[in-house]
C-alpha cells in the first residue's frame, strides 16, 4: 500500500466525520463514539490473531486491512491521522527497540 492510498483513505474517513450516520458505515461509527470504535478495533485485532493462527495468508491480509482501517477511524476520531503514525515510525527507524522503549516518557 502506498502512502497515497493511506492519504486518500484518511481523506475519506475525515469527510465522514460530520456526515449523517445513515449515509455511511464510518459516519455511523463516528456517531456512536469512543466505545463503538474501540470495540471494532478490539474485534478486528482478535480476528487478526485468529487469521494468523489458521495459516491462510490471504485471510491474514484481509483481517489486517480491517484492523488498519478501524485503527484509522479511531485515529481520526481522536484528531490524528495515518501521517502521525508514519511520522512516529520514521522517528523510530534505525533505533533499537530496546533503546526506543527505554527513551519513552
Amino acid at each position: 500500500m502506498s502512502n497515497d492510498t493511506l492519504q486518500r483513505l484518511s481523506g475519506t474517513i475525515e469527510a465522514r466525520k460530520n456526515a449523517a450516520p445513515e449515509s455511511s458505515y464510518v459516519a455511523k461509527l463516528f456517531s456512536k463514539g469512543d466505545d463503538a470504535i474501540l470495540k471494532k478495533v478490539i474485534e478486528e485485532a482478535g480476528e487478526v490473531l485468529l487469521a494468523a493462527k489458521d495459516g491462510d495468508r490471504q485471510h491474514l491480509v484481509y483481517e489486517v486491512a480491517d484492523l488498519w482501517f478501524h485503527s484509522m477511524v479511531l485515529l481520526a476520531h481522536k484528531g490524528l491521522s495515518a501521517d502521525d503514525v508514519l511520522q512516529e515510525l520514521a522517528r523510530r527507524e534505525g533505533v533499537s527497540g530496546i533503546t526506543e522503549k527505554a527513551g519513552r516518557k
